[in-house]
């Protein structure tokens, strides 16, 4: 008998049936398009949104699709509401375009006339146009009118041809230097066609979601080798820098001279640069110019690469509006930003152009198994009063630094005696109180960058087997033997956060990962935790919640 386990409900929030033997199906036939907002034991709360709708539709989906996916599953009609604004919304999809004129102006075209006037309404649009039968808008403007424009619910197809930067020689080597085995595996190389799309008019550009641990890294090489460019990747990091630079002296046929890293330590500008993010938007306390930014931007670049385009600072969205004529690329493991500001990273870096879900990967061996729980731990009685007399904030520290969570690490510990595990905090104070309990080795950012390279070669190697680390571990951090995460404490309900420190055991391996995250009971931690599951729950995790114990 088939079953319906959807109610779709007039505010566009869609409630999932958890228990109903279609919710596997019907979640990921819903999840291109919405977003998940709420995952509580018993129903899942998705969003469909704009950005949601245009992603999807960037993906080739359309109206139809979405509104016939929606009646398929639903208990109940689709409102009436829901689906005009679907339509209306992917309707917009694609109707500004940017087409070329000269080298110093572009066209903007609106052919339906009733959001052609509305388009030249917008202030920012009405002030930077010239308009003598066509609509001409100075190239300068090409990444500010793109954010207008999406702010006032209109997506740009951007069908203006891109540039490549200065030539670079570079191809793929079919063995990696390191002597391990190196192809390119079916999704990636989808990707990179997704992205590609044969070099056609608005292609090119867009962003990547892949699983950590699947090998983002490798749909950029091999967007390098087909554009043979020169490159600028952005990258969180220092320690992504590094690892970014290993692999393309490993998997590419540049030398050492040809790969330069723009970081607080080396400053090279190189046929291929690495920098990261802080090192762009660096400037010093008597200064408002970007300095960094106006050195690298003045290379000929023909290639940019976002290295966790979920991470991208502020800052760093004004200065992308510069680097619309180049090809443009975003890696990321989610695109869900803290901040709402999804909307920028669409339209400046790209739509999303390729997805997989991560129980795919995980079923096809790409990825490891992992097993997530949570442990609820109970405050002592001196924790307890502290927290009943605090204020908010300080709640929030007394519950993440409950002194009983040592009890449970070492529990943990022995369970998985033998095993690569990493230890993974936010507070610093605590994470020296479990360095001293038991002598592990532990990176902070505050550690120079060779020390901390040295100890995550050592993990690597397994001369160590459990690592100590902060919020810099979170990203970029290649360990491919970890199989136990044991989180202490997190950002608030970061849902991109959750998902980084997963992937930090999501190497594909001979054993399965388990993740464990210690949660304060009683405390603000649980309402923190079921914000943080989201995403993870949305890719077919599912969290076993036990209390630990005592």
């Amino acid at each position: 008998m088939e079953t319906r386990p959807l109610i779709v409900q007039s505010d566009r929030t869609m409630l999932l049936d958890v228990h109903d033997p279609a919710f596997d199906m019907c979640r990921d036939a819903i999840v291109p398009f919405s977003e998940l907002v709420r995952s509580p034991e018993h129903l899942h709360t998705y969003l469909i949104s704009q950005i949601s709708l245009w992603n999807a539709c960037s993906a080739g989906l359309d109206a139809d699709h979405v509104v016939s996916t929606l009646e398929r599953f639903t208990r109940f009609p689709v409102p009436e509401t829901v689906e005009y604004f679907i339509r209306d919304t992917c309707r917009r999809f694609g109707i500004v375009k940017f087409t070329p004129y000269d080298d110093r102006f572009f066209l903007l075209e609106c052919q339906h006339e009733l959001y052609r006037k509305q388009v030249l309404s917008i202030s920012a649009v009405r002030d930077n146009i010239i308009d003598d039968g066509d609509i001409r808008v100075p190239m300068n403007r090409r990444g500010d009118m793109k954010v207008a424009l999406i702010d006032h619910g209109f997506p740009v197809e951007d069908l203006i041809p891109l540039k490549k930067g200065d030539p670079l020689e570079l191809t793929l080597r079919r063995d990696s230097l390191s002597g391990r085995p190196f192809s390119v595996r079916d999704y990636q190389q989808e990707a990179f066609d997704a992205f590609w799309a044969g070099g056609a008019p608005g292609a090119g550009y867009g962003v990547v979601v892949l699983p950590c641990g699947s090998g983002k890294t490798i749909v950029g090489l091999v967007a390098m080798a087909s554009l043979r460019t020169s490159t600028l990747i952005l990258a969180p990091n220092v320690a992504a820098v590094h690892q970014w630079r290993r692999e393309i002296l490993d998997k590419t046929s540049l030398g050492e001279d040809e790969v330069g890293e723009f970081t607080s330590e080396r400053r090279d500008i190189r046929p291929v640069t690495i920098a990261t993010y802080s090192m762009l938007i660096w400037r010093s306390r008597d200064d408002d110019e970007y300095r960094n930014f106006e050195t690298i931007a003045s290379h000929d670049w023909g290639f940019v690469i976002y290295d966790e385009v979920h991470m991208l600072p502020a800052p760093v969205f004004k200065l992308s509006s510069s680097l619309q004529a180049v090809y443009r690329l975003g890696l990321t493991a989610t695109l869900v930003r803290e901040d709402g500001r999804e909307k920028d990273v669409f339209s400046l870096v790209g739509p999303k152009r390729y997805d997989v879900p991560w129980s795919e990967l995980e079923k096809r061996g790409f990825i490891a198994r992992a097993y997530c729980h949570e442990l609820r731990v109970r405050m002592s009685e001196e924790d307890e009063l502290a927290y009943a007399l605090a204020t908010a904030q300080q709640k929030v520290s007394i519950a993440a630094k409950n002194s009983r969570k040592t009890a449970v690490v070492e529990q943990l510990l022995e369970r998985h005696e033998g095993e690569q595990i990493l230890i993974i905090g936010q507070y610093l104070d605590q994470l020296k109180d479990l360095e001293r309990r038991f002598g592990f080795p532990m990176i902070t950012g505050s550690m120079p960058n060779a020390s901390r390279d040295r100890l995550y070669q050592e993990f690597r190697e397994g001369r160590i087997q459990v690592l100590i680390v902060s919020k810099v571990a979170n990203f970029a951090i290649d360990l491919p033997d970890a199989s136990v995460a044991i989180q202490v404490s997190g950002t608030f309900g970061s849902r991109q956060e959750e998902a980084q420190r997963l992937g930090r055991i999501l190497r594909p391996k001979q054993r399965d990962s388990n993740f464990y995250t210690l949660v304060t009971k009683h405390s603000r931690e649980e309402d923190f935790s079921l914000n943080r599951q989201k995403f993870l729950i949305e890719q077919g995790y599912a969290y076993s919640v036990e209390d630990a114990g005592e």
